[in-house]
Parts: C-alpha cells; structure tokens; sequence
C-alpha cells in the first residue's frame, strides 16, 4: 500500500522562498491580509486530510470500484464519508467568492490543495475537482439568477458538478455533436442526447449533481459555432434551493476502464432533460472554455500529485530493500547485499522522479500565482499579461507534465521490480492512473497542436515573447554570476534554440500547415523543458544562497544539476525531430498501412 507523507518543506520552499507569495499576494486588494502563517496553516491541515483520510481509501477504492445497478452509482465505502468530511471541513469552498459562501482565499492556495489530495487519491479528488471547474464557469457565464441558486450549493461541496461533452460519434471534434436543446417558451429547454465518458455523472456522494451540457438548438449553425451550453440538474431545485423532483437525465452505464476505478465514468442518457442556457446562445464553447481550461490545469495538478506520490514511496523502497554489490565497492558490509539506491540506473530513475516532481511544483504554484493575479490585480496591463500567460502555459501544464507523469510511474514500477507489477504493492495503480491523464481533457497531442498552432503561431509569437523575455530578463541579470553558470548557460541556451525553432516551423507552415502537425509534439517537449529549466535556474539560485546552511538546500541544488544534466539534454533529439518536418510522414499512402 505504501505511504505519503505531504512534502510540506518543499511547498514552503517554493511559495516562500521563489515565489514570495505573502508580497505577492498583499499587493492585490482581495488578498491583502494574506500572510505566510495563515498559508502554511492551510496546506497543513490540508495534508492531514489528503494523508489521513483519502490515502488509506486509494487502493482499496481501485480494488473495489464504483457500482452501477439499474441508472444508479455506488461509490466504494469509505468514500461517501471521506466526502462529507471534505465538505465539513469547508474544504470546497476555499477559493470561491465570499459572495456565494465562498472563503475567498486565492487560487494559488487551492493549488496546494489539489496536488495533495491528487497524491493521495487521484480518483476521489475528480469528484470536487469537476464540481470545481462547474462553479467557475457558471461563475463566470451564468445569469444572476442560475449563479444565486447554484454557486452557493456548488461552493459549499453539497452539489457536484459535471462537464458534458463528448458522445459516442464525437470526442475531441465538438463540431459534430449532435445533442439537441428545443426552447419551452419560458427560460427552460428540453434537452435530448447521448454523452459518453462523463466522470462523477452519477454517485452517491452528493444530494445532487448538476451537469454542464453542451447542445444545439434547432436552426444552430454548424459545427462549433452552433453549440450552446446549459446547465441541467439531476433534481430540479425547489425555490428554498432544496432538491426537488428527478430531472430524465440518467446513467444508462458505467465503463469499465484500465485506471481510475473509483471514479464513475458514466454514460449519461437525457430524455427531454431540462436545462437553462448559459451564456450566449450558439455560444458555449466559449463558456465551456472556462471550465475546459480549468480541467486542463486540473489535471496538470492529477501529473504533479502522481508524480510525487511514486517518487516517495520508490524512494522508500529503495533505501530499504537489498540487492546485488554496488559496482564501486561493499556500502553495507554488515549486510548480505547493498541497498539497490547504490546502484546508479535506480538512482537516475528515483532523480528523474524527484526533477520531474519538484520543477512541475513550482511551474504550476507559478501559475497558479499569476491566476490570481489576472482575477484580482487593479493593474489592467498586468491583467492582461498574466491572462497571456497561463494561457500560453496551459497546455503545457497539462500535457508535459502528464507525459513525465507516465513516464515516472513506469519508473516506479522498475525501481520495485517484480514486486512493482504486484498489486498489492500499489505501483501498478499509479501507472493505470496516470495513463488517462495523458487522454481527456484534450489529448496531449491536441494539447501541443494547441500550443504551437494556436497559443503561439496564431498571435504571431506575442504570448511566447513574454515568457521569452521573463527567461531573458533572468539570464541577463544572473549571467555574471559564477556559481550560476551551470543553471544559466543552457537556459539562455534552450531559449535560443526555441526561438530559431519557433521561427523555422512558423516559416514552413506558411506553405503546409501539416508542417505544424509534425512539428507540435516534440515542439511542446522542447518549449516544456525551457519551462522546467527556468524554474530550476530560479530554484538553484535560492538554493545556492542558503547551501551552507540545511541539507535540503544541498538536495535541491544536487537535483537541478541532475535536471540540466539528464533531463534537458533530451531537447536536442526531439529539436531534430521537429525540423525533420512532415516529408517522412506524408510518403506513406494510406494503403500501405
């Protein structure tokens, strides 16, 4: 089963000590009385429930799995109570609007919250994280009237919620959906259709579930420009926000999947459902987008968490279990073999694991900073930037991170041996976990299409400039530094080569498109390691300032040396990959496949 144990050192060292969070945050207006001792409060209480209480409910919830009889959903035990204890705690309700009975607290402290509960149980923790991205885009889009008798059920956790896309014919292409939504004269709709792969559709966790759907109304414009969205409850409320009378929106299903067992992926059948607009009309996607967005960083956090939760426990069985000579000499003569974290190639997996963890800990908390600043800055400029920021960054926070994400749980699996593809061991889980993160929310191949073609060519480079330029500005005023050289160097060195690359792919793409196609892959692994060096740069240099002082600087500086030894050298197959372009891809006809 294993242990986790909340890297809290760590956490601190980053919101503290890089991000100089408690400044950071009491320069804007809605977190002013924010400080360091209310945070660290948070994020430890925090880790005692992620630890004591969903921990423990991991394995035996994969083992167990939900249960579908007849349109309803049985959550494995121990999950329905661990819910309600989240929910009396106040858990969901942390970083939503004071106005609907939310605390108030920032985004980037939410964050914290959601890597340790990721690590702890990344199947449980879909249930608030989708009800979470229900309330933000409701919030964002939704009438006075549906925010008033939603957001505070949604904020308070009694309510779940869900996002209601994909259909049998039609996943990622939303263009070709086919649900209908026919006006009732009033403000209602009936809606009819068939979604498929609706995680949490049904359970049993909550008194009620609302579901974000995505429809067409009749006369709707083809393709994406003819979608609508609507929000459509599992019991319609009565006018004292009580649950009222059953909504014909039913489970017909659950499916039966390779990873994340305890979390009910539903085919959600509505028959004449009915279901309020929100936003404009032919315009959900746009609304959609909020809460597609805010799944995306969600499920960056699910790579962070898993990613964290295999290292630790790899780490300690490493250090415990004995096998064969080091190849340098006896290190445990009192013993019949040597720990096998002796051996280097166990050593490169457990380093792999703990760069890969540490580097997407501080890029996420980052982001998660500039969210708040975009929300509650009064400076309408830095707004803006932080806006182009994290949308730039996004598809990197879901797809590099996810990516490293499967390739650290393999390496867990490896670093146990045989014992690692034992269930009862806990290793394997993580790797049929993580393997769906790589898959919803936008597959990490339309996230790196998104990244180079959209977020980057599309504006002409504007958004890539600034964080080229935040990258520039470090290296320009660390550059004379000596002890930094090691860091420095091949940072400025990889944002170079992004630069040229981006302009060599930009230049082909203006006579084939398809170049971008080619391209976008190995481009997203090479633009997610110039981040992950960019942070470890800023990490090593906060780390080389306290060296002398605490072995965990000594650890953080030995693992960026590790990353920009091992890890970033990578860059250079996948920058020949990218300029090897389309040509090799397009001489195969179809019929020879």
């Amino acid at each position: 089963m294993g242990s986790y144990i909340p890297p809290l050192r760590d956490m601190q060292f980053v919101l503290h000590e890089v991000l100089d969070i408690e400044n950071v945050l009491q320069g804007l207006p809605a977190h002013a009385d924010m400080d360091a001792d209310t945070i660290n409060a948070v994020i430890e209480e925090a880790g005692k429930f992620a630890s004591e209480v969903l921990f423990p409910l991991n394995q035996s919830g994969d083992q167990e799995g939900c249960q579908w009889h007849d349109t309803v959903v049985t959550t494995p035990r121990g999950y329905k109570e661990a819910y309600q204890q989240y929910v009396q705690a106040g858990w969901p309700s942390l970083s939503c609007d004071e106005a609907y009975g939310g605390q108030g607290l920032p985004i980037s402290l939410n964050n914290v919250l959601y890597e340790m509960i990721n690590s702890a149980n990344i199947a449980w923790t879909m249930y608030p994280g989708l009800s979470h991205g229900a309330y933000e885009a409701l919030h964002a889009h939704g009438t006075d009237e549906l925010k008033a008798q939603y957001l505070p059920k949604l904020a308070s956790g009694e309510w779940t919620g869900t996002m209601c896309l994909t259909e049998p014919h039609c996943g990622t292409d939303l263009g070709l959906l086919r649900t209908k939504a026919e006006p009732q004269g009033d403000d209602s709709y009936k809606i009819t259709g068939t979604k498929i792969f609706i995680s949490a559709g049904e359970h049993d966790m909550a008194e009620n579930i609302i579901h974000l759907v995505l429809a067409r109304l009749p006369g709707a414009p083809t393709g994406t420009k003819g979608i609508s969205l609507f929000i459509v409850p599992k019991f319609l409320p009565n006018a004292d926000g009580s649950v009222g009378e059953r909504n014909l929106i039913t489970c017909g299903s659950i499916e039966h999947k390779m990873g994340i067992h305890s979390n009910s992926t539903c085919v959600m059948n509505l028959d004449g459902a009915l279901g309020w607009l929100v936003g404009e009309a032919n315009k959900g996607l746009q609304a959609m987008f909020v809460f597609m967005n805010a799944a995306r960083l969600g499920v960056g956090m699910q790579g962070l968490g898993l990613t964290e939760i295999t290292y630790q426990n790899s780490r300690n069985y490493a250090k415990d279990r004995i096998q064969m000579r080091s190849l340098s000499g006896v290190k445990s003569p009192d013993k019949e073999a040597d720990k096998i974290i002796v051996h280097p190639d166990v050593r490169r997996m457990l380093l792999t694991q703990r760069a890969y963890a540490e580097g997407a800990r501080a890029f996420t908390y980052w982001v998660a900073l500039q969210i708040d600043k975009e929300l509650s800055s009064t400076d309408e400029a830095e707004r803006a930037e932080a806006a182009d920021l994290v949308a730039l960054l996004t598809p990197i926070i879901k797809a590099f991170i996810t990516d490293n994400a499967f390739e650290c749980t393999n390496h867990g699996v490896q670093v146990y041996g045989g014992h690692g593809f034992i269930t009862e061991w806990g290793m394997e889980q993580y790797v049929r976990d993580a393997r769906i993160t790589q898959i919803y929310e936008g597959t990490n191949g339309v996230q790196a299409l998104d990244l180079l073609g959209r977020k980057i060519l599309g504006d002409m480079g504007a958004k890539m400039k600034k964080f080229g330029e935040i990258v520039r500005s470090f290296v320009e005023d660390n550059g004379v530094d000596m002890k930094m050289q090691e860091f420095v160097n091949p940072l400025g060195d990889i944002a170079v080569k992004v630069e040229k690359l981006t302009m060599e792919i930009g230049m082909k793409a203006m006579t084939n498109q398809d170049e971008v196609g080619a391209a976008s892959v190995p481009y997203q692994r090479v633009v997610g390691h110039m981040v992950f060096a960019y942070f470890w740069a800023r990490m090593a240099k906060v780390a080389l300032e306290k060296e002398s002082t605490d072995d965990f600087y000594k650890a953080k500086l030995a693992t960026a040396r590790f990353y920009f030894a091992k890890l970033l050298p990578e860059t250079a197959g996948y920058i020949r990959q990218a300029r090897a372009g389309n040509a090799t891809l397009a001489e195969m006809q179809e019929d020879w496949f």
